[in-house]
């Protein structure tokens, strides 16, 4: 940047110096303290010394509110931009980011997040902790799986996760009520459905366990070793209505096929406690098409149909 910025444009708000070239943003930058929106596209940023030392302390670092640096070089998030708590806006596209820190929770007032075109492996539950985040990019990485903590944004507005890895959503989607639009395409779950899950049998202390709660046999914790009333406290609901057992360690993991909007069928991971416990629905999950996977399952997700229907308005699948 060149030298006497802030001097000459001491009341400067918008500066954008995308496809310039930059390899680094001098400390002239600090010295802006109206500066609220910073583009620096398509540049060769992310190498040392990219960004001024001392950032998190200037004034830019509480009047910059939009920070653009898609297309460039940086392999990780700079830690300085997670000390820009004003901050709304944060593109980082395009880069050659592997993860996403667990500190990006500090940036409490991110609406819109977007990360598309990295190396991202993993989405960090941390995430969840955005309270106003309304958009999120995550499309074009490595996405295996989707942390059910992400069901807490309750501001999210649309999310986008196509061209990733998933393979299934974990149930707690439909928590996102305030939810319009779902980007899914180019993902196996999409193009291919999860059928062959396995299932380890219960151990004898699960098996204990599940009839002392199942048939809520009285214990006081003086009769037992701290550690089996702390396992016996760790029960899980299986969630199936006709049940009513419980699980611990040893589970099903079954795909259920949740109509959304009467046109799409989403795979949405679900647990139970036992293989029999899995038939009132698995006829979605074993139909070898899609018209029969309709018929066959629309009674058996009729009550998570009828929320989805109305709480999801757009869903993108290809």
């Amino acid at each position: 940047l060149p030298a006497g910025l802030s001097q000459w444009f001491p009341a400067l708000e918008v500066l954008d110096v995308s496809g310039t070239g930059l390899t680094e943003m001098g400390t002239e930058l600090l010295a802006l303290p109206c500066l609220h929106t910073l583009l620096a596209k398509n540049n060769r940023l992310g190498g040392p010394g990219s960004l001024p030392k001392g950032l998190e302390q200037a004034p830019l670092a509480r009047s910059l509110r939009v920070l653009n640096l898609s297309g460039n070089r940086f392999s990780e998030l700079p830690p300085a931009l997670l000390q820009l708590r004003g901050l709304r806006s944060l593109s980082l596209g395009g880069n050659r980011l592997h993860g996403i820190p667990p500190d990006i929770q500090e940036l409490h007032s991110l609406e819109f997040l977007y990360l598309g075109g990295n190396f991202i492996t993993a989405i960090p539950p941390e995430l969840a902790k955005l309270p106003s985040l309304r958009y999120l990019v995550l499309c074009d990485n490595k996405i295996q799986s989707i942390p059910p903590q992400l069901a807490q944004l309750h501001s999210l507005r649309s999310l986008s996760l196509h061209n990733n890895l998933l393979t299934y959503l974990p149930r707690e989607i439909l928590n996102l009520v305030h939810l319009e639009e779902l980007s899914l395409r180019g993902n196996p779950l999409v193009v291919r459905f999860v059928r062959d899950l396995t299932y380890n049998p219960p151990s004898l202390q699960e098996l204990a366990g599940r009839t002392v709660k199942t048939r809520n046999v009285p214990y006081a914790p003086s009769d037992l070793p701290d550690s089996l009333v702390r396992y016996l406290s760790l029960a899980s609901n299986c969630p199936n209505p006709k049940c009513g057992g419980v699980y611990f360690d040893s589970c099903v993991r079954q795909i259920k096929f949740v109509d959304f909007c009467g046109k799409y069928r989403l795979p949405l991971m679900h647990y139970l406690c036992s293989p029999e416990c899995s038939s009132p629905f698995s006829s979605a999950s074993q139909s070898s098409t899609s018209q029969s996977s309709t018929s066959q399952s629309e009674s058996d997700s009729e009550d998570e149909a009828s929320v989805a229907a109305h709480r999801m308005q757009k869903v993108l699948l290809g």
